[in-house]
């Protein structure tokens, strides 16, 4: 049973096609690559090697200004780093303010022979400056032809960028410093004017202050304590006043003995219930405890304590009635009081008014004074910090890297150089390499001659494939021709079709060697083969078996002569050969005639198989008019040398004249580059040479096309 193996993929295909594509063209990939190769090497060679120097220093970020209150100046006003920070000291470092100074403390002008301007804009080009990552320095690179220049521009570059640095701080500080001084003279010229106003108004208005230090500390004003302390005193006895209201509203509320335990109660210094009624009450506990004991009323121990108790009760009466008018004099001496408290607190709060309206002008102008003061103070502490730190101004550059000068040239970089060289060309190559394919609209597969001119490939023909008849032994070259004879047979419809033309649509293509080849091998195979060569524009068939070319077809058709004048037996067995004769004038007429046919079809019962060779098809029309006479026409195409729409045109030009195409011959194919062609040419892997002869026949089923034995006697009657 027969399977099918399955078909590649179209991603296999292509990546298959993108490779066969590289090697059909790796000449031109291999030329574009070693033209650019060598280009880069010789630009290499010539361009000129420049030294490389470098320094590297850290930069600290400077102050933005100077504060006029105290605290630290370094810091007031910088901003933190942002992303532009290293950027605009790079252009700081390569300004022309700072360039200028290189130039002229390396005289740089007579040493390079230009001006100012020029050398300036030189070192522009030549200087590079980076931030190193995750740090605050600067690396200062320079690049010169001359490795001293290098060193010396480079240390001269972080050199002028340093003082140029510096002198932009030094001015910043100075105008700051400046702008400080004129600040103090003006505050304190505002200080002393807040004096003047401030002890014109004591005296106008009579304040008394309590010496220089009272401008600094609290008010001086002579503020009125009797107002407040009469308002004090009179709060306190209108809340006695009250009190006192309140214990003899209670003293006529309450009955007597709710009156004797309320008096107990009040603390008062003239109040004797308050000592006299614990008494009263222990009095009272003794005589309850004498009855329970069993005394009667008449017992004189009870009439004792009974005694005792009255006495004690009329003197609490007593007291309570010289209470209520203790509190009733106190209440009015409390009225008096408070009236008299009263007025003099009117008095002393009309007049602190009056002085205090007085007043509000001088403490207005004392916190003017006493602000400017403290202002003025601060501005002359900040003023002596700031002349101190001008004399220390701290480096804001530090070079940690002194340049060195180098020991080799940074560039060119011949390695870097060189492969880039390489792989440039290889890329450059390649592209070439498949714009070229792109364009080549030359047949490149048997599927391009299948799809293009709808007939079957007969065979595949390797590249340099010699002349078979001159080599000895067997070669794996004739398997390709013995592909070719067998397909031709299964191809033909009609046994009887034996003549057969093979054309080209140009000349170079190989169709002449093609017909000498397959004639070989069909006589080799047993049939008795003739070939004829009609190609009367420049025959070649006679170089092969170098055979005189004096007569031949045209003589044959010009005179009388017979068939056994003009076909020539060759050194193989079974081939005939008729060669052109010579070239005549009119060749198409030549051909295009009733002779002409006759001899076609006179051939054809004679010969097993009638090969005629002939001129390219798209050049001259000899080649239309041979394939009108013969039964079957094959074109041999060169392969990757014609545009398929000039193939198209071959087989049109047969076809126009009723010529039969029984196929293709794929000529001159280069099976080790194009890889999709060795399924076709195996045989160069297994064919075996060890041929018992040579003329053994390889393949089984040609034995049932033998020459018949009519043809075979009809081949011996022309000797």
């Amino acid at each position: 049973m027969n399977t099918s193996a399955p078909a590649p993929n179209e991603s296999a295909l292509h990546a298959i096609d993108y490779w066969q594509v590289i090697k059909n063209r790796y000449g031109i990939i291999l030329l574009t690559l070693l033209l650019v190769f060598m280009t880069a090497a010789v630009i290499t060679y010539v361009m000129p090697k420049k030294y490389e120097s470098q320094a590297v220093i850290e930069l600290k970020q400077r102050s933005q200004g100077i504060s006029p209150f105290e605290g630290d100046s370094r810091s007031y006003g910088s901003s933190p780093v942002t992303a532009n920070f290293f950027g605009t000291e790079f252009e700081k470092i390569k300004s022309s303010n700072s360039l200028a100074k290189v130039v002229e403390n390396l005289e740089l002008v007579n040493r390079w022979g230009v001006d100012k301007e020029n050398a300036i804009q030189i070192l522009k080009g030549i200087i590079v400056t980076n931030n190193i990552r995750g740090t605050d320095l600067i690396s200062i690179t320079v690049r010169h032809t001359d490795k001293e220049d290098a060193r010396n521009v480079t240390a001269e570059v972080a050199r002028a960028y340093k003082t140029y640095r510096t002198e932009i701080e030094s001015r910043d500080i100075d105008k700051g410093l400046y702008e400080l001084n004129k600040a103090v003279r003006e505050q304190e010229d505002k200080v002393e004017e807040r004096r003047k106003v401030l002890t014109t108004i004591a005296r106008t208005k009579g304040i008394i202050y309590k010496g220089q230090d009272s401008f600094y500390g609290q008010s001086g004003v002579d503020e009125d304590q009797g107002a407040r302390n009469a308002l004090q005193t009179y709060n306190e006895l209108e809340r006695e006043k009250l009190q006192l209201e309140s214990q003899i509203t209670s003293l006529l509320r309450y009955d007597a003995d709710q009156l004797m335990v309320y008096a107990a109660g009040l603390d008062l210094p003239d109040n004797i219930i308050k000592n006299l009624y614990p008494q009263y009450l222990e009095a009272t506990r003794n005589l309850t405890s004498l009855k329970i004991s069993g005394l009667g009323d008449r017992h004189p121990t009870v009439l004792a304590a009974t005694e005792q108790i009255s006495g004690m009760k009329k003197q609490l009466a007593e007291g309570v009635v010289n209470l209520r008018a203790t509190l009733q004099a106190k209440v009015d001496l409390a009225s008096d009081s408070l009236k008299s408290i009263g007025a003099m607190k009117d008095n002393t709060r009309e007049e602190a008014i009056k002085r205090g309206l007085d007043a509000q002008d001088y403490v207005d102008a004392k916190r003017d004074f006493e602000t400017d003061q403290a202002l003025l103070s601060q501005m002359k502490l900040k003023k002596v910090g700031e002349d101190i730190n001008s004399k220390k101004i701290d480096e804001s550059i530090i070079v940690h890297e002194e340049p060195q000068i180098a020991q080799g040239p940074s560039s060119p970089n011949v390695t870097l150089n060189l492969v880039l060289g390489a792989v440039v060309g290889l890329i450059f190559g390649v592209g070439i390499a498949f714009f070229l394919e792109y364009l080549d609209t030359s047949v490149k597969s048997l599927e391009d001659v299948e799809r293009y001119l709808q007939v079957p490939v007969l065979a595949v023909i390797p590249k340099d494939v010699g002349i078979l008849h001159k080599q000895s032994g067997m070669s794996p070259d004739s398997e390709a021709y013995r592909i070719l004879r067998t397909n031709i047979e299964f191809n033909r419809k009609n046994p009887e079709d034996n003549a057969i033309t093979v054309v080209s649509g140009g000349a170079g293509e190989g169709k002449s060697t093609t017909l000498v080849n397959l004639a070989y091998i069909c006589a080799q195979g047993g049939y008795t083969t003739l070939m004829i060569d009609a190609d009367l524009r420049r025959p070649r068939l006679h170089t092969f078996f170098d055979i005189n070319n004096s007569v031949g077809l045209t003589n044959y058709l010009t005179t009388e002569l017979m068939l056994e004048d003009v076909i020539l037996q060759t050194p193989v067995d079974n081939l005939y050969f008729m060669p052109s004769g010579i070239l005549p004038a009119d060749a198409a007429g030549i051909l295009n005639s009733r002779r002409m046919s006759e001899l076609i079809q006179d051939v054809k019962q004679r010969f097993d198989l009638v090969l005629v060779d002939s001129p390219p098809i798209l050049g001259v029309s000899d080649a239309s008019v041979l394939a009108s006479e013969v039964d079957l026409t094959m074109i041999v195409v060169q392969h990757r040398k014609l545009p398929r729409n000039m193939l198209l045109r071959v087989k049109q030009a047969v076809e126009n004249v009723g010529g039969n195409v029984i196929g293709v011959v794929l000529n001159n194919v280069d099976v080790r580059s194009d890889s999709q062609y060795q399924y076709y040419t195996s045989y160069y892997t297994y064919y075996a040479p060890a041929e018992s002869h040579i003329g053994a026949e390889p393949i089984s089923n040609t034995s049932s096309v033998k020459p018949s034995s009519q043809n075979r006697n009809n081949t011996s009657e022309l000797y």
